[in-house]
């Protein structure tokens, strides 16, 4: 039998990670909120500026866009047993040409399955990005239109979802389906979720 896992622990264990304190330019500061109640995990990209100056995930116009998707406020979103936030990157990565760099691969490698093991009741992942995309679908389509597109070919535990981020202006422009066709099956996944918790 596998050595259950403590979800508070462990989030206070990966707080103080520095494996990639010499790479990362603004400090090293890993921003997750996990715990064993929660039903819901947002599998992000990685923290941005603002987040981590404040310490607080999703603490930016795109925390703001992606509660306004899941129609919930700060106080349902913040809450861990609502909502467990799991980035594949723990830290800022810095600045790249056109938004951030991408998380350090070493984060998953060394804390995402331990993380995910440690949250037992969790019954719908939401998928942020490529990055996150890939490592918790399989067979993707190969454009990450067709992926958010297709989503229901997932099934009811994936929910793949673009970037909130304002960099993302002109693929939601492009994209209305997005806002018409996903964002109302998304919510009501999410109330629906969210009823039976507090009902418990």
């Amino acid at each position: 039998m596998s050595e259950k896992i403590n979800a508070i622990e462990l989030q206070n264990t990966i707080r103080d990670c520095v494996l990639c304190e010499d790479t990362l330019t603004a400090g090293v500061n890993p921003i997750l909120q996990i715990h064993p109640d929660a039903k819901i995990l947002i599998a992000s990209q990685a923290p941005g500026r603002k987040a981590h100056a404040s310490s607080i995930p999703f603490d930016d116009p795109s925390g703001e866009r992606l509660r306004a998707w899941l129609g919930v406020d700060k106080q349902a979103f913040y809450n861990p047993k609502n909502f467990a936030i799991l980035p594949m990157g723990f830290c800022y990565p810095g600045k790249a040409k056109t938004g951030d760099l991408p998380p350090k691969p070493i984060c998953a490698q060394t804390w995402r399955a331990k993380s995910l093991a440690s949250m037992p009741h969790i019954q719908l992942i939401l998928v942020i990005g490529q990055y996150a995309i890939k490592y918790h679908t399989a067979n993707r389509p190969k454009t990450l239109t067709q992926t958010v597109r297709e989503g229901d070919s997932f099934g009811k535990a994936i929910f793949p979802l673009p970037h909130p981020s304002p960099l993302n202006n002109i693929w939601l422009k492009r994209n209305a389906w997005f806002e018409q066709e996903r964002l109302p099956v998304l919510k009501n996944r999410v109330a629906a979720l969210l009823k039976t918790h507090t009902n418990k």
